[in-house]
């Protein structure tokens, strides 16, 4: 089911021909605390589908297929806003996230501290 949102889109044109594999990069982030929840890639194809029904599609690397987030998870990602970078090459996307963003059932895809600097006084 696709919920209802009023959004606005300008006519920017993503620049999908600067990659080999004519994919952007996606950051994810929570509408509700700004936290990052994933990246993810885009094609032209699944960019426009999310624009069209509000809710994230993404082209899987590994599949080599779209991916509609939340179909077999259930865990949506409903968009609020999107916004490009100065090359117009990535996009940065805030969503409602329904559950977890992670498959490993985390909030987040970024858990694993690997490094983490502490002041010392």
């Amino acid at each position: 089911m696709t919920r209802q949102s009023n959004f606005s889109q300008t006519d920017i044109k993503l620049d999908f021909e600067k990659s080999p594999d004519g994919l952007v990069p996606v950051i994810v982030t929570d509408i509700a605390n700004g936290q990052v929840l994933m990246l993810a890639y885009m094609n032209a194809q699944s960019y426009q589908l999310t624009l069209e029904t509000k809710e994230m599609w993404y082209w899987s690397r590994s599949r080599q297929e779209l991916w509609h987030k939340g179909d077999t998870s259930g865990h949506y990602q409903y968009v609020k806003s999107i916004k490009v970078d100065c090359d117009f090459d990535t996009l940065l996307i805030a969503v409602d996230q329904v559950g977890p963003a992670c498959h490993t059932g985390a909030r987040s895809c970024f858990f694993t501290d690997v490094v983490t600097m502490r002041e010392e006084y």
